[in-house]
């Protein structure tokens, strides 16, 4: 077995990027967890993966096509639990598309996006095995959308955009959303999905701080103001807007600076 400083950890990050079976994928993320911060001999690799792997089901749907269901129901339940766990296998993906398609990056930040990969690896295994549990349905039994997966494929071509984009507005809207469905879940007694979107939550709050962290580095890296930047970014790549709820109080424990959380709240007002 080679030396822990000799394993290329970036391109175990691809075969699990690669890897179209939800389960097995996420046993090989979560490997990375916990895993010591170190140099990484492979920066210079650049992995461009235009789709990675996943089954055949779910079937991707348009977002407006997803039927809404309420959670009076077991099958309402079950059907938003299937959602968030299409959310968190996504978010598998782009953490380790983070890894492995931009080079060049200082060691911290392959070690901080494995580290967010093996987390989303752990939340997807918790909802699919809570679906299993209570619910009988495994992942894929639904259709869902491919709206995350798509923003991804939007800013593949620069760090910047995927950092200012991906964390801070669609992660970061798990930060405002989530409370909510825990409180509707929890209501409706479902206290296993409240405990697990717990679990999300917390993580969530360090991943959108990781993004946070990046954006303003590559900001500061190349003489950019991060508002007006984070603008044009929403702009050029035809991000989602601002809208509310805002949970202000996770998103500045995620890296929102005072300038951001007055610019998020502005854009959220012209929305009420």
């Amino acid at each position: 077995m080679l030396p822990i400083d000799q394993i290329d950890n970036r391109s175990t990050a691809l075969t699990a990027l690669l890897e179209p079976n939800p389960a097995e994928k996420a046993r090989l993320t979560r490997l990375f967890d916990g895993m010591p911060r170190r140099r990484f001999i492979d920066k210079h690799l650049q992995h461009a993966v235009l789709t990675p792997g996943r089954p055949q089901r779910p079937e991707l749907i348009h977002p407006a096509q997803v039927p809404r269901r309420g959670l009076g129901k077991a099958e309402g339940r079950a059907a938003l639990l299937h959602a968030v766990a299409h959310i968190e296998f996504n978010a598998i993906n782009l953490a380790l598309d983070a890894v492995c398609r931009f080079a060049n990056m200082p060691d911290d930040y392959y070690a901080d996006w494995l580290q967010v990969a093996a987390e989303e690896a752990l939340h997807f295994s918790l909802l699919s095995e809570h679906l299993e549990a209570a619910y009988g349905m495994r992942y894929g039994d639904l259709a869902a959308h491919n709206g995350l997966w798509e923003m991804a494929e939007k800013t593949a071509d620069d760090v910047l955009a995927r950092m200012g984009l991906v964390p801070r507005i669609m992660e970061a809207r798990g930060l405002d959303v989530t409370p909510g469905i825990r409180q509707k879940l929890l209501q409706a007694g479902d206290k296993r999905a409240a405990e697990i979107l717990d679990v999300i939550l917390r993580d969530e709050v360090g991943h959108v701080a990781i993004g946070n962290r990046w954006f303003h580095h590559l900001c500061e890296e190349r003489g950019l103001e991060p508002v007006s930047t984070f603008s044009r970014l929403m702009a050029q790549y035809g991000a989602p807007g601002i809208r509310p709820p805002l949970n202000l109080d996770a998103r500045r424990r995620g890296g929102f600076d005072e300038a951001e959380i007055a610019w998020l709240q502005a854009q959220a007002k012209q929305v009420q």
